[in-house]
C-alpha cells in the first residue's frame, strides 16, 4: 500500500517508515527538519530510509497548507499516519506558540488533506499526557481527558477532538493511538534515556526529578511500531465495537473513530530505570535529586486490553533489554561521529 507519514525523520516516524518499507510498502515521508534537536540525527534517519527506492522524502512544514495539499493530492495515499508534531512537555511551557502552530494548525492541515484525498484509514499520534490529572489507574481509553496539566497535552487532546469531528463530518475512518514514554535506538536527545546515558558516559550529573519516585509505562519503539502496523487494517466502524472482558471500546457512537493505548501496562519507577541504565553503561550515575517539574505527572500506567482485543498483541519487550539495546546504539552513534 501507499503510506503518507508525517514526521518521517523523527524518532517514531523513522522506525515506522523503516518497518513499512521492509514490509514492501511505498512511503512518502513528510518532515520539517526543525532544529528542536540536532537536525543531523534527523537527516541521518532519512538517509537510511533512502536506501529503499520506495521511499520518497519531502521536506516541508505542516503549517504550509499549499505544499501539504499538493503532496498528498499527488501521492494519493491509501493510509495516512500523522506523527509529525512538536513534542516535549517542558518545552511547551517556554514556547507555547510553537505548539499552537505545529500541533494545532499543522494537524488541521493534515485533516483537510485527508478530507480531500479520502484515505482508507487515518492514524494520528496522541499521548498518555492527555490523561493529565486523571486519578484513576490504569488509564483506560474511556477515561475522561478533561484535565491536561501541560500545553503539550492540551494540544494533543485538541488534535483528538478535531480528528473526531472530521471523522464524523466526512466519514474518515480514524484511529488516535496514545503513546506511553517511547524509547529505543535513534531516540530523541531531549528524552530522559538519551540525556541520562550521555551524561553518565561523560561523568556528568543527571537531574532526577520527582526525587526519583515517578513511575512511567515505558514502551520500546519496536513494540509501538508493531501496534501501529496491526491497527492499520482495523478501521473503526460506527456500530461495530469490539467486545472484551472487563473493558469498554472507545469507539465513537457517531463517527468511525477510536482511541487506543499502546503500552505494556507495566510501570517502572524512575530509580529502577536509572539502575538499568547504570548496569548497561557500566558506570554509576551522579544523581542530582530535584522536585517535580511543572507539567509532569507522578505516574503513567496504561490499560492495554483494547489494543490486545483489537490486534492480539501487547508490547512485551522488557525494559532491561530495551535499555541495553539503546546503549549499544548510542555508543555506536557517538563513535560514528568521531
Amino acid at each position: 500500500m501507499k503510506f503518507f507519514v508525517t514526521g518521517s525523520a523523527g524518532f517514531i516516524g523513522f522506525h515506522l517508515a523503516k518497518r513499512l518499507l521492509m514490509d514492501g510498502h511505498e512511503v512518502l515521508g513528510f518532515d520539517g527538519m526543525t532544529p528542536y534537536y540536532d537536525p543531523a540525527l534527523k537527516q541521518r534517519r532519512h538517509e537510511l530510509l533512502g536506501r529503499w527506492n520506495s521511499f520518497h522524502p519531502v521536506i516541508g512544514m505542516l503549517e504550509n497548507k499549499v505544499l501539504l495539499d499538493e503532496t498528498v493530492f499527488g501521492f494519493k495515499p491509501d493510509i495516512v499516519v500523522h506523527l509529525g508534531a512538536q513534542a516535549g512537555v517542558r518545552y511547551s511551557i517556554e514556547h507555547p506558540d510553537v505548539y499552537i502552530q505545529s500541533n494545532l494548525v499543522g494537524t488541521a492541515n493534515v485533516l483537510e488533506a485527508a478530507r480531500n484525498s479520502a484515505p482508507q484509514h487515518l492514524l494520528i499520534a496522541s499521548t498518555s499526557s492527555v490523561y493529565g490529572g486523571n486519578q484513576s489507574m490504569p488509564f483506560r481509553e474511556a477515561d475522561r481527558t478533561d484535565f491536561p496539566v501541560s500545553l503539550y497535552a492540551a494540544t494533543k487532546k485538541a488534535c483528538e477532538a478535531m480528528s473526531h469531528s472530521y471523522a464524523h463530518l466526512f466519514r474518515i475512518p480514524t484511529t488516535c493511538f496514545r503513546f506511553f514514554t517511547v524509547y529505543g535506538p535513534w531516540g530523541r536527545p531531549d528524552m530522559a534515556l538519551f540525556k541520562f546515558v550521555a551524561a553518565i558516559e561523560k561523568g556528568e550529573p543527571i537531574d532526577v526529578f520527582g526525587e526519583g519516585k515517578m513511575r512511567r509505562d515505558f514502551t520500546y519503539v519496536d513494540d509501538l511500531v508493531e501496534g501501529i502496523v496491526r491497527l492499520v487494517n482495523i478501521q473503526p466502524e460506527v456500530g461495530l465495537p469490539v467486545e472484551f472482558a472487563g473493558g469498554l471500546d472507545s469507539l465513537s457512537p457517531v463517527a468511525p473513530w477510536r482511541s487506543v493505548n499502546i503500552a505494556g501496562g507495566q510501570p517502572v519507577e524512575l530509580m529502577d530505570f536509572i539502575n538499568l541504565i547504570e548496569k548497561a553503561v557500566g558506570k554509576a550515575a551522579i544523581k542530582n535529586f530535584l522536585p517535580m517539574q511543572q507539567g509532569d505527572v507522578v505516574e503513567t500506567f496504561a490499560d492495554s486490553r483494547l489494543l490486545q482485543a483489537l490486534t492480539n498483541f501487547q508490547p512485551c519487550t522488557g525494559v532491561e533489554q530495551g535499555v541495553s539495546t539503546f546503549v549499544e546504539w548510542y555508543q555506536d552513534w557517538c563513535a560514528s561521529k568521531k
